[in-house]
Parts: C-alpha cells; structure tokens; sequence
C-alpha cells in the first residue's frame, strides 16, 4: 500500500488512527496506573518535582496526564487537549527528568512524544466520540 492509497482512503486512515490510539492509549496506562496506586496508597516514594510544587502535587499532575489523558486518547474523548497534555509531560520526561541520561534512558518518552505529536496534530479521527460529536454537529443546526 502506498502513500498514497492512504490518502485517497480516509477508511483506512481512520482505522490506523485508532489503533494507534488503542496502542499508545495502554500502552501509558501502564505507565501511569502503578503511579495511581503509590498515589492512593500514600505510597513515600521520592518523585521527581521539576517545578516546586512538592512531590505529591507532582505525581498527581503525572498520573493525571498518563492515566486519565490515555483514556482520553483510548475513547477520542477531548483527543487534542489530551495528547497536548501527555506531550507536555513526555517533554518533561525526556528533556527534565532524563536530560542527562544517555539516549536509551529518554528513547521510550521520546517515542511517546512523537506520537503524541501526531495525535495532536490530526485529532483522533472517525472512529472517536470526539468523531461522533463532530458528525451529530454537522448533521444538526449547531
């Protein structure tokens, strides 16, 4: 399949958006729920605070970003907001928190990052409440 076969089959487009959306969406789940559960079970671990706003405020701001923004993305639910938000923090990741590690340390944050990117930039496609929402307002009088 070329290029652009895909261009001229927005099916197939939408298809691959979400797949990618499914993959990456628990992917970072996994990621972010075994933060949700130090955070619930006041787990003392140290968390990297990049901005001053102590550890816990830290770690609620992450587990925000990487496990209920990855439902987001899942769903297709305020995709752009969403993938803007786990941008953000995989910048952080990348840049702040490993910014002195070697490349293999960032690499993961760095992936995640260039997908998010995308997903920000085309939204979350057809198959996606946000897809559902924009086709119920052009179908009525909004």
């Amino acid at each position: 399949m070329s290029y652009q076969n895909l261009k001229s089959n927005p099916l197939i487009f939408d298809i691959v958006l979400l797949i990618v959306r499914l993959f990456i969406g628990f992917a970072m789940i996994s990621h972010g729920f075994p933060k949700l559960q130090d955070l619930i079970d006041g787990v003392d671990k140290p968390f990297f605070d990049f901005i001053g706003l102590g550890p816990e405020i830290t770690l609620s701001l992450t587990v925000f970003a990487e496990f209920v923004c990855s439902i987001f993305i899942i769903l297709g639910l305020f995709t752009r907001i969403a993938a803007g938000i786990l941008l953000f923090t995989m910048s952080v990741a990348a840049f702040v928190v490993h910014g002195a590690d070697d490349f293999a340390k960032k690499e993961a944050s760095l992936l995640y990052l260039s997908i998010y990117t995308i997903i920000a930039t085309v939204g979350a496609g057809r198959f996606s409440v946000d897809g559902m929402i924009e086709k119920r307002k052009r179908t009525s009088d909004w």
